[in-house]
């Protein structure tokens, strides 16, 4: 198992607009794809991604399939007219909170 680290932060203003679409498309496309989310955090205090979370992939070789599909490029191009400061890593499942 991978883990896909993902970390964003919400574009000021656009807040009700980014969690009606991480309810209503993000998490639904990501059961879909049959992606299991482990994690998110919500940071209020530092210098991190305002919003992480984390994503079991069954290898290596889904991840990069996934990473790379037109359905993942659609959601992350939505994803991104709502965040800033986006990233993503690929790292070994290790337990549940992973930087």
């Amino acid at each position: 198992m991978v883990k896909l680290l993902l970390g964003w932060n919400i574009i000021p203003g656009r807040e009700d607009e980014y969690f009606d679409f991480l309810t209503k498309e993000f998490e639904p496309t990501l059961r879909d794809l049959g992606l299991q989310t482990t994690d998110a955090w919500l940071t209020v205090y530092g210098d991190f991604p305002q919003v992480v979370t984390g994503v079991l992939i069954p290898d290596l070789e889904v991840a990069r399939r996934l990473l790379t599909s037109d359905r993942w490029l659609r959601l992350q191009t939505r994803l991104a007219n709502l965040v800033t400061g986006y990233s993503q890593k690929i790292v070994p499942a290790r337990g549940v909170f992973q930087l």
